[in-house]
């Protein structure tokens, strides 16, 4: 796929508006409100639904959210609510500090389900979710495929629950896994469109971190780390002791974009590999250039 270069102005924004992402964990929310200055106010701020966190601490990590001046988009996952009680004693928690408008609404890592909800469309299909306010779900896309779910059934997922969330007068995010290579994420984008999908997009890209890092999420996560991919993206699996910023990968999809309208609405959502700060800041500077 050829790459042409794009404005600086396209570049820009498609940076402008990132959403980011924490975990319930203190340093986590100590790491934003030191990086709160250079985060743009209103920006949309994840917080995750982990095995090791507990409903107090990702209800306290979404009210700091709320409290620096960001907005709060709580994880629910949805293998790990065990009852229908469990899933309206958080949202209740969260509807008290005004953290319930934007969640994301995600199957989890258990292989087993802990309760009633096997995968993300269950939930939304039970209609708990808007009885505590919520008014947009996030929904979760695959780029390059998922280790454990077939690419039929994602695509199914997908597009049942995009059904799911109109017919409930939800409005829809789709946020995706992390990607180094363009070629997959605008396969991925047309597949989204073509199936009239016409959802905001908000594509997972890393920020800056160090190379061995991104290597490990990247194998972690069942995302392409090849040779030739990491080259493209503007570093080399040959010198691990750098790190590397998504300059590269952001400025090919802006010229990729330019070239082709039909990609609608997209946006980044920044993973934090190597620190709030140091993606916050890269997001500025980027934008300032």
């Amino acid at each position: 796929m050829a790459h042409a270069t794009p404005t600086t102005e396209s570049a820009k924004r498609l940076v402008e508006g990132y959403s980011l992402e924490i975990t319930g964990k203190e340093k986590d929310v100590v790491g934003l409100t030191e990086a709160a200055s250079l985060i743009p106010a209103g920006t949309k701020v994840n917080v995750t639904f982990l095995g090791n966190e507990d409903l107090p601490m990702r209800v306290a990590a979404a009210k700091a959210v709320t409290e620096l001046g960001f907005v709060p988009v709580p994880h629910i996952s949805a293998r790990r609510i065990a009852s229908q009680a469990q899933l309206e004693e958080f949202l209740s928690a969260l509807a008290e500090i005004g953290a319930t408008e934007h969640v994301f609404a995600v199957g989890g890592d258990p292989a087993t389900p802990e309760g009633p909800y096997p995968d993300a469309l269950t939930m939304i299909r039970s209609g708990v979710l808007q009885q505590y306010g919520v008014k947009e779900v996030s929904i979760a896309g695959y780029p390059e495929g998922h280790p454990d779910i077939p690419t039929d059934v994602l695509w199914q997922h997908l597009e049942d629950k995009s059904a799911a969330l109109k017919d409930a007068g939800l409005d829809a995010v789709i946020l995706t896994q992390f990607s180094f290579d363009t070629d997959p994420v605008m396969a991925w984008i047309k597949g989204v469109r073509d199936r009239g999908i016409d959802t905001q997009i908000r594509l997972g890209t890393p920020g800056p971190a160090g190379i061995k890092r991104l290597i490990s999420f990247a194998s972690r996560f069942g995302v392409g780390a090849n040779a030739m991919i990491v080259k493209k993206y503007g570093f080399s699996l040959t010198n691990l002791m750098g790190s590397a910023g998504p300059d590269k990968f952001v400025s090919d999809l802006a010229a990729l974009f330019d070239a082709d309208p039909s990609v609608g609405a997209v946006k980044l959502h920044m993973y934090t590999f190597g620190g709030l700060e140091a993606t916050a800041t890269w997001a500025r500077d980027f934008i300032a250039k």
